[in-house]
């Protein structure tokens, strides 16, 4: 008997000693200094537990992280905190034409990411997200997969391809952010509302190229945001549409006078005109003069845009 009760406390012993002591809702800490609990981002995502109940908050200090991160499919309720978004940057610089030496092909666009998030219920707050690459193609800083993703007062810094929704029937939300690029520099066909955000063009090109369903209702609504450009841009437009039936809507917005009279382009395919839901209203500035805007794009009465609220669009397979 008095064996098994040492066999019993030997068990329990290295049970407790194997269980992982991050498995807790307390706050793991990240410096690229060593001051913190792991040098890292990935590693401080690495022991968060499977599908956890609580949420977990990563903090991480000032400090440049040159790391490619993933949030994997199996993590929940993770928040990533910087503790200065301007001084809290991580960063790395794939594009799309490098070249595997193994077979002679191209990275790809959705290989680029400096971060990826494929769990649900992740929160970015006070972080700066960079795809640092020279100009030599598509490189995202920002693709996301899960649902439920939430960016608060993050910085998406980049060129061509910068923040890619890439999954349909996802929802996002960024508030107070701010957006650089160059090219179809927000696009893909998840449904994201952006609130109060800072968008902000680097060359003559495109700011959006969503890809909705034909069965999803919204897909980018861009409330109270601002449209920004660089001082030699002067010819941008709003949106052209990856795929038919592309969702895209500016409201309340500020539209600075870099964006081209007739606001909305067609990729060169007429059929795009039938199918493309680009809407506006209400939106002030010098790009905002709606008389020369494209005969297919729309302006809302104002019934229809009291109808279109965060609820409304996160309403989907369930409430958000």
């Amino acid at each position: 008997m008095k064996s098994l009760f040492i066999l019993l406390g030997l068990f329990c012993a290295t049970a407790v000693m194997a269980a992982n002591p991050y498995d807790n809702p307390d706050t793991i800490f990240v410096a690229r200094d060593g001051t913190g609990e792991f040098r890292t981002v990935n590693e401080a995502v690495e022991v968060c537990r499977a599908f956890m109940e609580y949420r977990k908050v990563i903090f991480v200090k000032k400090g440049t992280y040159k790391e490619k991160v993933i949030i994997p499919s199996w993590l929940d309720n993770i928040e990533i905190v910087g503790e200065d978004a301007e001084q809290t940057i991580i960063t790395y610089d794939d594009h799309a034409n490098i070249r595997y030496e193994a077979t002679g092909k191209g990275m790809g666009t959705f290989r680029t990411y400096t971060i990826k998030i494929e769990g649900n219920g992740i929160t970015l707050k006070n972080l700066t997200i960079e795809n640092n690459s020279a100009r030599l193609g598509q490189a995202v800083a920002l693709h996301t997969e899960g649902d439920r993703l939430t960016f608060i007062g993050c910085r998406f810094l980049g060129h061509q391809d910068t923040v890619y929704t890439g999954k349909a029937g996802t929802r996002l939300f960024f508030n107070q952010c701010y957006i650089e690029g160059t090219t179809d520099f927000i696009f893909g066909p998840s449904t994201a509302w952006f609130e109060d955000c800072t968008i902000k063009s680097k060359a003559n090109s495109y700011v959006t190229a969503a890809s909705t369903p034909k069965d999803i209702e919204f897909g980018y609504v861009f409330n109270h945001c601002r449209l920004i450009a660089d001082e030699n841009v002067t010819q941008v437009y709003l949106g052209r549409p990856w795929r038919p039936y592309a969702y895209t809507l500016f409201m309340n917005s500020e539209i600075g006078g870099h964006i081209k009279a007739e606001g909305w382009h067609n990729w060169g395919n007429k059929d795009n005109e039938q199918t493309a839901r680009y809407l506006e209203y209400n939106n002030t500035g010098a790009g905002a003069n709606t008389s020369g805007r494209t005969t297919w794009s729309r302006q809302l009465t104002k019934k229809e845009a009291a109808a279109i609220t965060r609820e409304r669009v996160f309403t989907m397979s369930s409430k958000w």
